[in-house]
């Protein structure tokens, strides 16, 4: 007779216990591949190693695969919702470094070397980098909701291993990228699109010059590395090869901007690849289990849903987030409920995944049309910019003689500098030491400040009246602008300026030159005004941020307009913050008869600020003290009691 499979098997107490020793092992394992253990590195992977081999054993005499199964379950259900509910959070975040995989030189160049297809591109999906950010959100809640409650567990452990094989092999792409080597590329570019056409000039000529230096190195016998080379040409079409590098990304987004603005750092390409393949080995367990676990009976659900949300609660808590656990509970009960109250249609698992679909697209569609729910971004209201531009940590580093010992091959480390190694005089002993190599010893990790790159500025040439009406652009030319005298020279008619106490102390005689007027100018070091510490130290500016300008929303623009004028009234700068060309701005001011002072900024920290294009930010001495998208435009009423006042 066939012994019936149950979740105690031959020994609840041995399989729990099995259980806990191979988690043990697994944390053990993760800890000796890990780069600050490296000095008990062997120890751990020991232990993590005899721990897993023993428990697998006794799971499998004790038949204990279901209760192991079900305690996956428990840990992947409620990390898949809450991964996918942080990256819901901010879809756009997502897509972004979507956006970064799907580059040429990213995820694309592995492929081009694998399978020597050097025209292979992903550039394809960066126009649906949104949508698949939406779409894995969804899948990765749904998956979650239903490894909970056993629906559907042939197909989800299907899907969830195939997800699990996807991500593991994108972070171990991400952990063993190497940006300093060289892959073959194909570019083609279409002669009848003129941006494509006139690139395709470009580096044809690079392409002849290389060619030319190449023939040349050969002549004289000497080496050269031909970076770019034409592989066919045509009328219609120029297909050109490059050696290009790897664009290695080095934050894999698994957990959106939650780890940056809770724990305070993203997890590395290696601590990434390590928990996907927790992950794996977790998911590997359920998709053996496939075929033995049925769904789940009230009783089943009374001890897996709470232990579920116990583990949502835990990466709530990590993340300094609690909707994830309000989230979780509603779409599992509510899949719950359905289920059994769905009747014909919807009374079946399909019926309890459209639910989950729903609630997580309705939350999207908000966080899409506005902004996150929980901003973790160095931006968020409350943040104050001073802080958030100092709080990287300078790396300090030692450099290591490495000797090799000639009998037992074991390796001894010096500092350079010590006394310890000036008095071991190892280097004499040459007949039990060699000097094998020096290495660079990182004893502080360097850490980049949460914000490097707010430098709103603009180019001197490009001051218009709106700019120089601000306070702060009038105290630059103050105190950075000489004042020069314009002549003209009777010789060659040619117009010069002399700062005015060169003209008075050179000799500038009536006769040679003529004085034409005198004026403020700027000496030639200065081109641009950086307005980034007058902004933080303005007692309250209002700034109007757009990442791109030409494809922002402005269906609001009276009621920003609105806002300048009530702004401009209680002497509160009003100002717009955007990437776009001058003539686009000046367009813009034209079509919208709105001069609004104007400076530029590099286009990816402006996405960092805000998700929505456009969005009002006020900042009162570089603390963010409000941010509205522009759905969210506030009245003028509103606005002056909240912060004009």
């Amino acid at each position: 007779m066939k012994e019936k499979i149950t979740l105690e098997g031959r020994s609840l107490i041995f399989n729990i216990g099995f259980i806990v020793l191979n988690l043990l092992g697994l944390t053990f394992l993760v800890i000796g591949y890990h780069d600050n253990f490296e000095d008990n590195a062997t120890l751990f992977k020991s232990m993590g190693w005899i721990l897993m081999m023993l428990s697998i054993g006794g799971l499998i005499i004790f038949k204990g695969r279901l209760l192991m199964a079900s305690t996956s379950r428990v840990f992947v259900g409620g990390l898949f919702i809450v991964s996918g509910l942080v990256k819901a959070n901010d879809p756009i975040g997502f897509s972004y470094k979507l956006e970064e995989y799907f580059e040429d030189g990213a995820l694309a160049y592995r492929v081009k070397e694998l399978l020597g297809a050097p025209g292979f591109s992903m550039e394809v999906f960066i126009d649906w980098a949104l949508f698949l950010s939406v779409l894995i959100c969804v899948v990765e809640i749904v998956l979650g909701v239903l490894v909970i409650i056993g629906g559907k567990i042939k197909i989800v452990s299907y899907l969830m291993m195939a997800m699990m094989l996807f991500f593991t092999l994108l972070t171990w792409h991400t952990s063993t990228c190497d940006g300093d080597i060289k892959f073959v590329d194909h570019d083609t570019y279409i002669m009848s699109v003129a941006a494509d056409a006139q690139v395709a000039e470009t580096k044809l000529s690079e392409a002849r010059r290389s060619y030319n230096e190449a023939k040349n190195a050969e002549k004289a016998n000497t080496e050269y590395e031909q970076l770019i080379w034409v592989v066919s040409k045509s009328k219609d079409e120029v297909v050109i090869g490059e050696l290009k590098s790897p664009q290695c990304v080095d934050d894999c987004g698994c957990f959106g901007d939650a780890m940056k603005g809770s724990v305070g750092r993203s997890l590395t390409p290696k601590e990434s690849l390590w928990k996907d393949i927790v992950l794996l080995y977790l998911v590997f367990w359920i998709f053996l289990a496939q075929w033995i676990i049925t769904p789940n009976t009230r009783k089943g659900n009374r001890v897996l849903i709470p232990a579920s949300l116990i583990v949502i609660l835990f990466f709530s808590w990590v993340f300094g987030w609690y909707f994830p656990i309000f989230f979780g509970a509603i779409s599992i009960f509510g899949a719950l409920w359905v289920l059994r109250n769905g009747k014909r249609y919807l009374g079946n698992y399909y019926g309890s995944s459209l639910l989950v679909v729903f609630l997580t697209l309705f939350m999207t569609t908000y966080v899409l049309m506005y902004n996150p729910i929980k901003d973790y971004r160095p931006y968020s209201i409350g943040s104050d910019l001073n802080v958030k531009m100092n709080d990287g940590v300078v790396g300090e580093y030692e450099n290591v003689l490495v000797y090799k010992n000639l009998i037992t091959g074991k390796e001894k480390e010096f500092n350079a500098t010590s006394e310890a190694y000036f008095n071991s005089k190892i280097w004499e002993d040459t007949l039990n030491w060699k000097y094998k190599e020096m290495r660079e010893k990182v004893l502080v990790e360097p850490k980049n400040a949460s914000i490097m790159d707010f430098h709103p500025m603009i180019n001197l040439s490009d001051l218009s009246d709106a700019e120089r009406g601000l306070q702060m652009i009038k105290k630059f030319t103050d105190t950075s602008s000489i004042r020069v005298i314009r002549v003209r020279d009777h010789y060659d008619d040619q117009i010069y300026e002399v700062p005015i106490q060169e003209y008075y102390s050179l000799d500038y005689p009536e006769s040679a030159y003529t004085v034409l007027d005198t004026l403020l100018s700027f000496p030639d070091a200065i081109s641009d005004v950086d307005i980034k510490d007058a902004l933080l130290r303005e007692e309250r500016i209002v700034a109007v941020i757009s990442k791109r300008l030409d494809d922002a929303c402005w269906d609001n623009i009276d009621k920003v307009k609105a806002l300048f004028a009530a702004s401009k009234k209680e002497n509160v700068p009003f100002i717009l913050i955007c990437n776009a060309s001058r003539s686009s701005i000046n367009e813009f001011r034209t079509q919208n008869k709105f001069n609004i002072p104007t400076f530029l900024m590099d286009e990816i920290e402006l996405k960092i600020i805000s998700r929505s294009n456009p969005s009002i930010v006020v900042f009162e001495k570089g603390i963010v003290k409000g941010k509205y998208p522009y759905r969210s435009t506030p009245s003028v009423e509103l606005f002056r009691s909240n912060h004009l006042k």
